[in-house]
């Protein structure tokens, strides 16, 4: 699938070459120090939305953005710090709902929800955020503790749909580990590596019937189909990625399509069903859908740039994980549209280092880390864009807590692990 060209900076990672790999001279035609051309974009449709992939951000981008970025860093605002102690309390509600009555199951479900490996928590951010983003006043009634019992239960409810996503998304990296044969993982061994395949597993069935107990306690039958859809999605793009023929491996419309399963899907059903529950209308439940959808998407893309630039250390994990897995990804994806002959390597397969050498060599010629950097930046000025179109409020908090979400997607495509 070709892409037409449009308005880009050149980065100095595209002169410099990726990790050390062959330099380019500054002579070179494709390395001007700024390049002006026009992406005209193509359509691409991941269920039935129709999206532009143009590669760079568009000159009409919002001023609304750049006063947030502005404002938060005047500030110093940290969106993790605005729900720090709902975290710190999530994380031992977590720990208390992996509890199993056999030792070993128990050990293995609660391996990454223990101290100091449990992460930085960055899907329960998103939601928590987002729950107090779309906080609705409630009507003053004649008995000021009854509105506050109200909206407390609400904001309970919502934070139960932050554990159960955060049980999911571990749940889904244990089995990952076991498909791709991990060893590592947060920086440290994998619960595959450390207790077996069998284990691993087991626990993550055990965390899905967990999130399973905790979904229907809720007793909202549209938020139970959107979760239950998500784990659908789950192994629909793990599926996707296991079993693709040769053209669907090299199609950037099926990786986009499998990573909404595998990432977006997630995030993006999760911060619909918290616009759900609090009662809001379908149009503010899609733009939290829309917010979560683009940040997931922004966010794999990202991580699929670090696996070529990232070092085993700031990953937690091994670095060129996935070209060694034969996972084509954005980057060599685009790639390949600059150098075609890159696509016979990707056929021949990566079980040979010098076919892994090889296609490294042409992606560190080629701009297909900047692009992919590039659409990253595009899903997250969309997912900012659902942020400015939520109604207004004059709410501080809820204020605050919309500028967060919209710096999390700056945070996003700026991070190096």
């Amino acid at each position: 699938m070709a892409f037409p060209r449009g308005l880009c900076t050149v980065s100095r990672l595209a002169r410099r070459g990726i990790n050390g790999y062959r330099r380019l001279p500054s002579s070179d035609h494709r390395l001007p120090a700024l390049i002006q051309t026009h992406f005209a974009g193509s359509p691409m449709t991941v269920l039935g939305c129709k999206d532009i992939y143009s590669w760079c951000l568009p000159s009409s981008y919002s001023i609304r953005h750049q006063i947030h970025h502005q404002t938060a860093v005047e500030e110093q605002l940290d969106p993790f710090s605005l729900v720090a102690d709902e975290l710190s309390v999530l994380a031992n509600k977590l720990r208390s709902m992996v509890i199993a009555e056999v030792p070993k199951l128990a050990s293995a479900a609660e391996y990454f929800f223990k101290l100091g490996v449990e992460g930085k928590r960055f899907r329960p951010t998103v939601l928590l955020l987002m729950a107090s983003a779309l906080h609705m006043p409630l009507p003053e009634p004649s008995d000021g503790s009854v509105g506050d019992a109200v909206s407390l239960e609400l904001r309970t409810r919502q934070q139960c749909i932050a554990e159960i996503t955060e049980m999911i998304h571990v749940a889904s990296l244990l089995h990952d580990d076991v498909l791709d044969d991990a060893d590592t993982r947060r920086g440290i061994g994998s619960l595959n590596f450390i207790m077996g395949n069998k284990l691993a597993v087991l626990a993550g069935d055990f965390l899905l019937s967990r999130a399973c107990v905790a979904l229907a306690s809720l007793k909202n039958t549209e938020v139970v189909s959107l979760l239950a859809t998500v784990v659908e999605h789950l192994v629909t793009g793990e599926t996707m990625q296991m079993t693709s023929s040769s053209d669907q491996h090299c199609s950037m419309e099926y990786y986009m399509q499998k990573t909404y399963y595998k990432t977006a899907s997630l995030i993006s059903n999760s911060c619909k069903a918290i616009a759900i529950l609090a009662g809001q209308t379908t149009e503010v439940a899609m733009l939290a859908y829309e917010y979560g959808r683009n940040l997931g998407l922004a966010f794999q893309l990202i991580d699929d740039v670090l696996d070529f630039t990232g070092t085993s250390a700031s990953l937690g994990k091994g670095s060129l994980s996935d070209i060694r897995h034969g996972i084509v990804t954005a980057p060599m994806l685009f790639a390949m549209e600059e150098f075609p002959q890159l696509r016979t390597v990707v056929d021949r397969g990566f079980d040979d280092p010098a076919n892994v050498d090889l296609a490294l060599e042409y992606l560190g010629r080629s701009r297909g880390i900047q692009r992919a950097r590039e659409l990253a930046k595009k899903h997250a000025e969309l997912a900012a864009t659902a942020i400015d179109s939520l109604p207004e409020s004059d709410d501080e908090d809820v204020r605050k807590s919309r500028r967060a979400l919209v710096d999390l997607t700056h945070i996003v495509i700026t991070r190096n692990k």
